[in-house]
């Protein structure tokens, strides 16, 4: 059996038993959303999106439920958006750069390429999108593209690492020999302008590929969710340094004919959830990440690097002129762009000084670890 098959048939049984448990919930509910995911449902963003929807259900008090699908349950990952805008599925699951051939700007909330330029981590996105004019912009976006679709931000992820590697890489020049596999949109295109052999294919394509030959690196987030699909299994040289997606966040989008079908408290309770989400995503992120690191260096022989100097200018370089490039070419990228550099004109420099000493704190402990 080939991991891929493992972890497809590890979901089926998961998702059996979620259907028993799950059941007398779904027959009380008044309203039920059926939510497809584009990823399987063993994957760490599912365990947060099921958090999600008891936070809704519990806060409706069993009015609203939404039943988490897997990918490709009613239509293919890559029809999720448009099925939710044709009613097709009542909500979907994915990042919003998946979407970035409808509409450059969706880069810009689901994953702004290397900080959007301006030096934003996760974090200061999720002050940008709550209190900096994003949300507002986000809501913008859905009618841009033409889409009938309410959106939710749930998962911040970032920063996500460079990738795996078959041998050490210590410049470009050797990061350049290799096939790569990135996400899609800008951040996957940055990394062919600087001559990397880029090839973007979704999650559960990784692993198979990679043992096939197709690609002989990869990216795809974080320690736990990388050695969920296994990559350690195939690559043994990890970097967790990378510019690509130091932002990255997992929404929800909803019907909009079925969002406004709900009551006001029941869509408060989606709101209140979501914004429950973005914290407890944070949270849960750096716990399992670390876990999981621990245990791919210590059990997997896994071996950390540091990523080459000058990939960092090289990235940022190219970042910055495709950012450009597409603010001069869209009248509602730069407004959105605009809108980040307006904030982070304050809140970087503020927050990068107070960062300063927070990662010297870490650095140092990491240190006495080594040593111990």
């Amino acid at each position: 059996m080939t991991n891929l098959e493992y972890l497809k048939r590890g979901a089926a049984v998961l998702a059996l038993a979620a259907s028993f448990v799950a059941a007398p919930l779904l027959a009380q509910a008044k309203t039920v959303i059926r939510i497809q995911s584009v990823i399987p449902s063993s994957a760490d963003e599912v365990t947060m999106l099921n958090d999600f929807a008891d936070d809704v259900r519990e806060l409706t008090d069993g009015e609203v439920y939404f039943q988490v699908l897997p990918a490709g349950a009613v239509v293919g990952v890559a029809e999720t958006l448009d099925a939710v805008d044709k009613g097709l599925i009542e909500a979907g699951f994915a990042w919003t750069h998946y979407w970035s051939g409808k509409h450059p700007a969706a880069m810009l909330f689901g994953s702004p390429v290397a900080g959007a330029g301006v030096g934003i981590d996760n974090i200061a996105f999720v002050s940008w999108f709550m209190y900096g004019g994003g949300k507002e912009l986000y809501d913008e976006l859905w009618d841009e593209m033409g889409m009938n679709v309410k959106g939710f931000m749930l998962q911040p992820v970032g920063p996500e690492a460079l990738g795996w590697f078959k041998e050490p890489i210590e410049s470009m020049a050797d990061f350049r020999k290799y096939r790569f596999r990135t996400p899609p949109g800008i951040p996957g295109q940055t990394y062919k302008d600087i001559g990397v052999a880029s090839v973007s294919m979704g999650g559960g394509d990784i692993l198979p590929a990679l043992e096939k030959g197709t690609i002989d690196a990869a990216e795809w987030c974080c320690p736990k969710p990388d050695s969920v699909f296994g990559f350690q299994k195939v690559l043994k040289h990890y970097y967790l340094q990378g510019l690509h997606q130091v932002v990255v966040n997992a929404d929800i989008y909803i019907n909009k004919d079925v969002y406004n079908s709900l009551t006001p408290l029941q869509q408060k309770a989606i709101e209140v959830s979501a914004n429950a989400s973005l914290i407890k995503s944070l949270a849960y992120r750096i716990n399992e990440n670390g876990i999981a690191l621990k245990d791919l260096t210590e059990n997997h022989g896994v071996i950390l690097h540091d990523t080459p100097a000058d990939y960092f200018t090289e990235y940022m370089n190219a970042a910055r002129a495709s950012l450009e490039k597409n603010a001069a070419e869209n009248a509602f990228f730069k407004k959105v762009w605009d809108s980040q550099k307006a904030f982070a004109e304050t809140a970087v420099p503020f927050w990068a000084g107070a960062q300063t000493s927070n990662a010297a704190l870490g650095q140092a402990y990491a240190k006495q670890l080594k040593k111990q």
